[in-house]
């Protein structure tokens, strides 16, 4: 009986916004291919990325990632060096673009890059999340349902709650 093969949809993730997650209540994901340089693919591979306090707009008809910071190339070459936190295009299809422009303008949402990964067919692509942004009351709630279930496993898991 021959193995069973990997499935596509496999992903290697390079970078997690754990920030966002925490900050936000994410309505709807979406994957967005994201326009680097080689350098900066070299520095993805080694975990140079940073996407706390980033976030997405549409900008002339394109859609931005703005803020994200993603470090040098240390054995790159001098002149192929670019700004390490320059706003950077992510690719989507127009109508979806159209959308999510919509949604933000009469809504009140915010686009907010929630991680960045190695895609099955070796691109790097940004997941990025429609959030609206949580008060201090639905922090504290989450937190209390996150203890919750943590006390709920454990006593599931016959180890008792101490």
């Amino acid at each position: 009986m021959a193995a069973p093969k990997k499935h596509q949809d496999e992903r290697k993730s390079i970078v997690v916004n754990r920030k966002a997650r925490h900050d936000y209540a994410v309505l709807e994901r979406f994957e967005a291919g994201i326009s680097l340089t080689g350098p900066e693919v070299k520095s993805c591979l080694d975990n140079g990325v940073a996407l706390t306090d980033s976030y997405a707009c549409v900008r002339n008809g394109n859609l931005v990632l703005v803020g994200c910071r993603i470090s040098p190339y240390a054995n790159g070459n001098y002149h192929d060096r670019t700004e390490p936190s320059r706003d950077r295009v992510l690719l989507m299809h127009r109508r979806e673009i159209l959308r999510l422009k919509k949604s933000v303008e009469a809504k009140g949402l915010t686009l907010i890059p929630l991680s960045l990964y190695f895609s099955s067919h070796h691109k790097i692509k940004v997941e990025l999340g429609l959030c609206r942004g949580k008060n201090v009351r639905d922090k504290r709630e989450d937190l209390k349902k996150a203890i919750d279930d943590r006390e709920t496993r454990r006593t599931v898991a016959g180890r008792g709650v101490r």
